[in-house]
């Protein structure tokens, strides 16, 4: 607890501080708190100076929430620092107060959730040491609250991250971890995004039956969620995302043809709401269908994605921009490339 606050006091002061992310701090995060200190600290607490109850954490649910539609709609570059400001001048404020042990739970949780966010923003915004340093604190702060799937879903923050860092070999381990931590987990949504995640990480580590096995258990998952999706990071995982995400796995293991069906299932099928997510699968399809050499196909795709990416704060955005003009230069004869590549450059 007192980590975490001293973790977004650095971030508030100087984020200069934070030291680059590497593989090794990741692996070292899986290390649980000993088991005397499983829920020790959320139990009840006497000395503090604010009674914290059900309406503080309610507070810290629904404002994580109003900050994650921004960033999921805007990116993460728009409203980090008012997540970190709430963290330091609010939540460490409970943290440091009196509670019974239920509320003690739900206040933990409720933080993890919050830091989770952090992270993930952090992430979006280029700052990956941050970024994984905020995805552990989530992770040990849900394990002492007892929250087995907020801790999968800081875990996978963790081996996502390693995937686009690419440290393969670290990225299978925390995502087989991942999916064991979630093993007694109900929601076919929450097991879906875990298996996913470890597809992704098999296929870029070149383990094509580990990554296949994996994604063939996602679907099966995803197909059996139902209803609407509950408060959680990983119940809003939509099969829209799903086909997202199977469509570049299967990229990477060479099947251009069911990816580019899995990305127009992703946009036109099942529809994605949030632009910065739209903006991201149309850069994706666009080099998809270059690979099958659709060149006006592409084009097409890279047009959409640049009327979608204008005013999105996003790495990943960013990313997606200069790996466009970068294969755009190979097409400098094509007609249309030229004006395509002026309006990219406007937006880096």
């Amino acid at each position: 607890m007192d980590s975490v606050i001293e973790l977004s006091r650095r971030d508030v002061v100087d984020r200069r501080e934070f030291m680059a992310a590497s593989s090794a701090y990741a692996l070292a995060a899986l290390g649980m708190p000993d088991p005397d200190s499983l829920l020790r600290r959320v139990r009840q607490k006497t000395g503090g100076k604010v009674h914290v109850g059900r309406g503080e954490v309610a507070a810290v649910r629904q404002m994580t929430k109003s900050l994650g539609d921004a960033a999921a709609e805007l990116g993460g570059g728009h409203a980090r620092h008012l997540a970190v400001r709430y963290l330091h001048d609010d939540v460490s404020t409970w943290l440091d107060g009196t509670w019974t042990e239920a509320v003690g739970r739900e206040l933990f949780a409720a933080t993890a959730q919050l830091v989770h966010l952090a992270g993930w923003m952090a992430q979006d915004e280029g700052n990956q040491g941050a970024a994984q340093e905020y995805y552990a604190h989530s992770f040990r702060l849900a394990s002492e609250a007892g929250d087995a799937e907020l801790a999968a879903t800081a875990l996978r923050g963790l081996a996502v991250q390693a995937i686009d860092l690419g440290f393969r070999a670290t990225a299978v381990r925390i995502a087989e971890d991942c999916v064991n931590q979630a093993k007694n987990l109900d929601d076919p949504r929450a097991v879906a995004y875990y298996q996913a995640t470890l597809a992704n990480a098999a296929a870029l580590d070149g383990d094509r039956p580990t990554a296949t096995r994996s994604l063939v258990s996602s679907q099966t998952s995803i197909e059996r969620a139902t209803g609407a999706p509950g408060d959680s990071w990983a119940s809003h995982y939509s099969i829209g995302r799903w086909a997202h995400e199977a469509g570049m796995i299967l990229a990477q293991l060479g099947d251009y043809a069911s990816a580019q069906d899995h990305l127009h299932h992703a946009l036109e099928i099942h529809g994605l709401d949030r632009r910065r997510t739209r903006a991201i699968v149309l850069a994706d399809l666009g080099t998809v269908r270059l690979r099958q050499d659709d060149v006006d196909g592409a084009l097409s795709a890279w047009n959409d994605f640049l009327n979608c990416a204008d005013g999105i704060r996003s790495i990943k955005v960013q990313d997606a921009v200069h790996d466009m003009r970068a294969r755009l230069y190979r097409l400098r004869d094509v007609p249309g490339v030229e004006e395509l590549d002026e309006r990219a450059a406007a937006l880096e």
